[in-house]
């Protein structure tokens, strides 16, 4: 017996060292027994300073109703494949989540466990596909329907800038008022129609070797110059040796640009911009992380971002980001964000050979 109990424990402790999952043991009085490296690297936690210290002080800095455990694990609640997201800093984790109690020889509670599986990547996965599927469709429509649109819009406008002008030496301040609002509406129409043709398979994409540093360089005096019409500070971190990737030049430019114009319009008067580059060897990515110091994103807004058509700007099109994200998946990356209280963080990733 003796001796089962010793390979028990030391099953029991190279299973919370190296197992993938995020496991927790908790005693009858709420407080964490053991926790596996998994949870420490997952939660933001570091083990010698949560071991036997209460929950309540463990989440304290968190609403009650966002603690990773709850008191109610204790009254018996079993939990199967609950799906939660965790954000610890600029990381954000989805999670599927089980639990339940540990009862003694005479069926007495002595204490709880709460396994977690991180799935952030499939569900990442699983979303991308659905948005693709999505945005192909709408791709091929307008693809199909682009020049019947433009070209009745080109007469339109056209005919009007002839107007204008007839309204112009005439005199008639209140009709040229009229056709300057009717241009600024067709003009947004093309805009629109030219967002719609990047959402299906763009054309003349040329796939090359591409330097991501000498990308993000070819753009600074661009995002410099937006930022300093909202009194924004742009800094860049760069890193030295930056693997190359396989993509096209210009469709990085636009991802780019595009999401720092975002984040620097997210500020509003005032902020800083940080573009950093990073490298993941394990995963062999590329990484750049461009981060906002706005307001953020809600909670209840973050899942909805990419979607065509959701925006929460006042003249938006709803199509920037799902156009970048395209952008991205079509050379086998994808696009994160985080958003934690104060600022927002975009993660561009990108596969390197």
């Amino acid at each position: 017996m003796r001796h089962e109990l010793t390979l028990l424990q030391r099953f029991a402790g190279i299973f919370l060292r190296d197992v993938n999952l995020g496991v927790m043991l908790i005693n009858t009085e709420f407080e964490l027994i053991d926790i596996s490296d998994m949870a420490c690297r997952v939660l933001g936690l570091e083990r010698e300073k949560v071991l036997h210290q209460s929950l309540d002080s463990i989440f304290a800095d968190l609403p009650a109703e966002h603690w990773l455990v709850q008191r109610s694990i204790l009254d018996g609640m079993v939990v199967r494949n609950h799906a939660l997201s965790w954000t610890n800093n600029q990381e954000r984790y989805e999670l599927l989540v089980d639990s339940s109690v540990l009862r003694d020889e005479d069926e007495r509670i002595v204490g709880a466990y709460l396994i977690f599986k991180d799935v952030t990547n499939l569900r990442s996965l699983e979303e991308q596909v659905q948005r693709s599927d999505r945005l192909a469709m709408i791709g091929q429509i307008a693809a199909g329907t682009a020049h019947e649109i433009r070209n009745p819009l080109t007469s339109i406008k056209g005919f009007l800038q002839v107007l204008r002008k007839t309204f112009q030496e005439q005199g008639m301040e209140r009709e040229d008022g009229y056709t300057v609002v009717m241009l600024k509406e067709i003009n947004r129409i093309n805009e629109l129609v030219n967002e719609f043709l990047l959402l299906g398979k763009p054309k003349n994409v040329t796939y090359d070797e591409v330097d991501i540093s000498e990308v993000l360089r070819d753009i600074l005096p661009i995002i410099n110059n937006e930022a300093i019409l909202h009194r924004v500070v742009v800094q860049y971190e760069s890193l030295y040796g930056l693997p190359h990737v396989v993509a096209d030049r210009e469709m990085l430019k636009q991802v780019f640009l595009n999401i720092s114009k975002n984040g620097i319009e997210a500020m509003g008067e005032g902020g800083i911009l940080t573009v950093s580059e990073k490298v993941d060897l394990e995963e062999r990515l590329v990484n750049i992380e461009i981060h906002d110091t706005g307001p953020g994103i809600p909670a209840y807004v973050i899942d909805k971002i990419f979607d065509p058509f959701f925006t929460t700007k006042a003249e938006g099109t709803g199509l920037g980001l799902s156009v970048c994200q395209r952008i991205i998946h079509d050379i086998g990356g994808h696009i994160r964000v985080s958003s934690k209280g104060y600022g927002t963080t975009f993660i561009v990733s990108i596969p390197f050979p």
